[in-house]
């Protein structure tokens, strides 16, 4: 199996990175290494991070500095060159990975050989039906989020790439000084641009924040914007798809419901991103508590699995608080339910928007697509006219 580095670029991150640590460490397969780089932060980022790293001596987290540069290109790019694992696993600070992320990127790659680059879906932690929201992102990511016939783009929060691919493209992808482009569509069409293959892999699971949909339409506007910036600044590449046209759409209502659905969670003193992968830790605890008992005993056939259980738990302080957190959720998914029950409402509404927003991304391409062909006749037009002309 290929060694995977996860490398998390990191300004300002304090209320989620030590949850994004956890879920970072916490997986089916270990990643060869952490590393968290940390690009100016004036808040507690670094005080927090490196807590992480004295409390979990052996899960093998670091802290890096990248001051020369402020950005999240030269940030990334950093953490990259200074990576030590075949594959490079990019997220964000918010990202929580699924506990066998590690183990479906290292997997993926070394059973396809010819993989460069690959990408995986997203849940929005933060929102109501995170289910609905990781099968209509997963459709997205799947059918819409292409290049060049069909070539998958890379997805910042969620992506990996081959080391060795890495170092054919690190000195052209483009610094983005003016700060317009996505960055992770650049490195995607620079990777295409060698003929690298890129793949949307589905088992790549990660929960992300919906917070971007807290900003402001102009905002939001200007974000979308970078999609078209960046194929601008690859023209040799094209693309026949426009997903900023359904984000767009999407994001009215979701601009409502998230700072509604914040005030559900800090009502009940839930924190999203803590328990996004909980109940898949807290299998993988059980399966790690069973494994300590037998190698402190070398015996697990005559012993009661859950008494093996209770006794172990007392050799692992990491299982004690995930018992104390699921006490804790248990809590607090009684109140959680009543709210749930009456967004759930809500996520139908949001389906039937979603396929009006597709519908409506489909007449605009289609719109598009006869204007186009429209101009270019007009154009064969006046040629024709201006080469009747000449013959005279």
């Amino acid at each position: 199996m290929l060694s995977v580095s996860i490398i998390i670029p990191a300004w300002n991150e304090a209320e989620h990175i030590a949850d994004c640590l956890t879920c970072a460490t916490r997986q089916t397969v270990a990643a060869a290494e952490v590393l968290v780089v940390d690009n100016n932060s004036t808040d507690n980022t670094c005080d927090i991070v490196q807590q992480f790293i004295d409390e979990n001596p052996d899960a093998h987290v670091k802290l890096m500095h990248q001051s020369a540069e402020q950005g999240l290109i030269p940030t990334r790019n950093y953490g990259f060159n200074h990576a030590s694992g075949d594959i490079l696993g990019r997220v964000d600070a918010d990202s929580m990975l699924r506990p066998d992320w590690v183990e479906a990127v290292s997997t993926l790659f070394t059973e396809d050989p010819q993989a460069m680059g690959a990408s995986g879906p997203v849940a929005y932690y933060d929102m109501p039906a995170r289910q609905f929201s990781l099968k209509g992102d997963a459709a997205i990511r799947k059918h819409i989020y292409k290049a060049d016939h069909g070539q998958s783009l890379l997805f910042g929060s969620n992506m990996a790439v081959r080391a060795t691919a890495w170092k054919q493209v690190a000195n052209e992808v483009c610094p983005d000084k003016e700060d317009v482009l996505h960055e992770d569509i650049d490195l995607s069409l620079h990777l295409i641009g060698h003929h690298f293959k890129t793949v949307y892999c589905p088992r790549m699971v990660v929960g992300i924040s919906a917070r971007r949909m807290d900003t402001s339409f102009e905002s939001f506007k200007a974000y979308m914007q970078r999609f078209k910036n960046t194929f601008d600044a690859h023209p040799e590449h094209s693309r026949s798809t426009r997903p900023e046209y359904l984000f767009t759409a999407m994001y009215p209502i979701l601009h409502l419901w998230y700072p509604m659905y914040q005030k559900v969670l800090d009502s009940n003193d839930i924190n999203p991103a803590a328990r996004a992968w909980l109940k898949q830790q807290m299998e993988l605890s059980e399966d790690d508590a069973l494994d300590t008992w037998s190698e402190f005993t070398g015996d697990t056939e005559d012993t009661d699995p859950q008494e093996m259980m209770n006794r172990s738990l007392g050799l692992s302080m990491a299982n004690w608080q995930l018992k104390r957190a699921t006490a804790r959720q248990e809590k607090a998914q009684v109140k959680l339910e009543k709210a749930q029950a009456k967004l759930e409402k809500a996520g139908d509404k949001l389906e039937k928007a979603g396929e009006k927003a597709q519908a409506k991304l489909e007449k605009m391409e289609a719109k598009a697509e006869r204007k186009e062909a429209k101009a270019e006749a007009k154009v064969a037009k006046r040629l024709e006219k201006i080469n009747k002309k000449s013959a005279e």
